[in-house]
């Protein structure tokens, strides 16, 4: 990639137009992006509004929704390069697919257990 000279303050505008634009093909290319970010802006808000939290669980509650997030848009540009390569099946390309979507699910199953450990353990009476 040839070097652009673009340093200081016009680096930074055009990374942040890079990243939306990012963002605009994720929403509009993958219904799974659409769909956690709607559960996390509502995860996000409950996390919010809950009483009883210390300031640690706050954060871990609203944070996790936001990481399932990063690893979703890591495996939509996983899955891109992959198709920009071609249609037809091939092991490697398959695999890179199967461990991108592998690594969303597990960070949607250590969201939900963050989510069921802070709300037992401040909800159910249940000290630690």
């Amino acid at each position: 990639m040839a070097k652009t000279g673009n340093t200081g303050i016009r680096r930074i505008v055009y990374a942040a137009k890079y990243s939306m634009q990012g963002f605009g093909a994720a929403w509009k290319h993958e219904a799974a992006f659409r769909q956690e970010l709607m559960l996390t802006a509502v995860l996000t808000a409950v996390a919010a509004i809950l009483p009883s939290l210390d300031i640690l669980e706050r954060f871990l509650l609203m944070v996790f929704p936001w990481l399932v997030m990063t690893v979703e848009i890591l495996n939509s540009a996983i899955e891109a390069v992959v198709d920009r390569f071609g249609d037809e099946w091939n092991e490697l390309s398959g695999r890179a697919k199967d461990l991108g979507s592998a690594a969303v699910f597990v960070m949607l199953m250590l969201t939900l257990a963050d989510w069921i450990v802070i709300l037992i353990r401040n909800y159910c009476l249940i000290s630690g």
